[in-house]
């Protein structure tokens, strides 16, 4: 686990480098104008993602990126809840355990107080069908990457361009400030005797 963080946050760190003049190719012009590349960072790409990349490669790594930051958005809230004593009503299995009885964070699904297997494998098979049947573009109308059309409309097509444009470049904000937050509830849970969130909610 620790490992796994480390490689992350190294990772995460390595993105917000500057990236030089010299680094920069035709081909990355051609995304200097896209949706996400706005101040005060503008276009960066450090680890060189895009040098030589044409529209689709572009394009497949927007996709992972709303993905990853959609996914990191509610593992965020996800994390903070409990934190804060709300929890679902009644028992997690037949035995009688509590919703409540179970930790917050990733010690929820590991550790020795986290919960059943059998929990674990249900929350992995909920995630395989979303992502098989209903998190993707099943009309075959999607307009960008991230555009899930799966049947229900919640009045996006409503909206002119400048404010898709807008909420676009929100959520992409968003979700990069999520997977930032998510990463250091993580690491600062393996920091033993600095739980920060739970200090936080203490104070009065």
């Amino acid at each position: 686990m620790k490992a796994s963080i480390f490689a992350s946050l190294l990772a995460t760190a390595a993105a917000f480098a500057p990236l030089t003049n010299d680094a920069k190719t035709s081909s990355l012009n051609a995304f200097e104008d896209a949706i996400g590349a706005q101040e005060p960072l503008g276009f960066f790409d450090p680890l060189g993602l895009l040098n030589d990349a044409d529209e689709e490669r572009f394009n497949r790594l927007r996709n992972v990126e709303i993905k990853h930051g959609r996914i990191a958005m509610l593992a965020f809230v996800g994390n903070l809840v409990p934190r804060a004593g709300l929890y679902f009503p009644g028992n997690i299995d037949l035995k009688g355990d509590a919703f409540s009885s179970f930790p917050p964070g990733i010690a929820a699904v590991l550790g020795d107080d986290a919960c059943p297997r059998e929990g674990l494998g249900q929350i992995v098979l909920i995630i395989g069908l979303l992502e098989l049947f209903v998190m993707k573009d099943v009309t075959g109308q999607s307009e960008f990457p991230g555009d899930i059309r799966n049947g229900f409309d919640f009045g996006w097509d409503t909206f002119g361009e400048n404010e898709k444009k807008f909420k676009r470049a929100i959520e992409l904000n968003n979700g990069r400030a999520a997977m930032m937050g998510i990463l250091g509830l993580m690491v600062h849970e393996e920091i033993e005797g600095n739980p920060v969130v739970g200090l936080f909610l203490s104070y009065n």
